[in-house]
């Protein structure tokens, strides 16, 4: 079965950080207590409304592997042409919302750029949803269904990879194979307060579970050393690696 030309080659590749500060000054210290102790670093929305987006280019040309966690969705020409500017930044990962049309036009903008590098990742059901969450919504549910919908829908759209909850993780791999990567929020070291996360899992179990790259926030941004922290997830991914 094939392999994704994304999938991670080190424990330490497997770890993304959140940069969720609300300045460059705060993101700045939080990549240098990190430096050489995560594999990306993930720029959402707080920081990109505060000069994030240049921040993530600047980080990106330095060699730092970048995950950009835009979650666009828009018509189908604002997709393809926003994911063409995107493909030009340097940036390893981005995200979108896992509708197909609007995976369909991601995939259609990467390819008209020519960056087969960018991975495209679709969400399913964010993690801070749980099934009461998704009928308010709007959505019939169950919750499983829905994200397992949304990741076939991601493998025929041509996507990179998938966000989903560890707690998904292991059945959506038996859809994905070794084709797609699996992005997992939500990851909670044992003992770590859970936050305003619905669906968590420690790291051991989510890469026993079958994710290829789990994302810790706050568990290391808010350590006293969030180095050693990073050191201790990563620690906990080699464990179950082997």
């Amino acid at each position: 079965m094939p392999t994704s030309p994304f999938a991670p080659n080190t424990a330490l590749d497997r770890l993304m950080l959140p940069v969720d500060v609300p300045t460059l000054k705060e993101a700045e210290t939080l990549v240098s207590r990190t430096e050489g102790k995560v594999g990306v670093y993930k720029i959402g929305m707080e920081l990109q409304f505060a000069g994030g987006l240049e921040f993530a280019r600047d980080l990106a040309a330095d060699g730092k592997k970048i995950f950009l966690d835009v979650k666009l969705h828009d018509i189908d020409n604002t997709i393809t042409k926003a994911v063409r500017n995107v493909a030009k930044m340097g940036v390893a990962f981005m995200t979108l919302h896992g509708y197909p049309k609007t995976m369909r036009a991601a995939v259609r903008g990467l390819m008209e750029e020519g960056n087969p590098g960018l991975c495209l990742l679709g969400v399913t059901v964010l993690t801070s949803m749980d099934e009461e969450d998704l009928v308010a919504a709007g959505y019939r549910g169950p919750l499983a269904d829905v994200v397992e919908a949304r990741t076939r829908d991601a493998r025929e759209a041509g996507m990179g990879g998938i966000v989903c909850a560890a707690t998904e993780a292991s059945n959506m791999r038996s859809i994905l194979g070794d084709d797609l990567v699996i992005v997992t929020p939500g990851i909670r070291p044992a003992g770590s307060a859970a936050g305003d996360q619905r669906r968590v899992m420690t790291p051991e179990d989510a890469i026993r579970a079958g994710s290829d790259y789990l994302v810790v926030g706050r568990p290391i941004s808010q350590a006293g050393d969030p180095g050693s922290a990073a050191d201790a997830v990563v620690a906990e991914i080699e464990a179950a690696l082997s």
